[in-house]
């Protein structure tokens, strides 16, 4: 990441959230700083993966409005339960 990229960011924490902070850092002999940008990233991570995850849902939520195709619990289940066997099932085509 480019040195010029970088920009300073406020964050105003209680005093208890402080201390812990402080004592976590002191523990893992880190400067605070750095376990909040690795809280912050984590974060960010997980949150854009669950905003991609809901997204891909309701467009697929939209494609089966549009079009009536799906795959029932039971014919998923069968499916996956053929996951690393040597008899694993490619996807089953859907359905209306």
């Amino acid at each position: 990441m480019e040195t010029s990229s970088i920009r300073p960011v406020s964050l105003k924490l209680d005093q208890v959230e402080h201390d812990r902070l402080k004592a976590l850092a002191e523990a893992r002999h880190r400067k605070p700083h750095f376990l909040m940008k690795e809280a912050i990233s984590q974060y960010l991570e997980r949150e854009e993966a669950r905003e991609s995850f809901r997204r891909e849902a309701l467009a697929s939520w939209q494609d089966h409005k549009e079009t009536g195709q799906h795959l029932n619990q039971e014919q998923v289940s069968a499916w996956l339960d053929t996951w690393g066997s040597d008899k694993e099932k490619a996807i089953p085509p859907c359905h209306d």
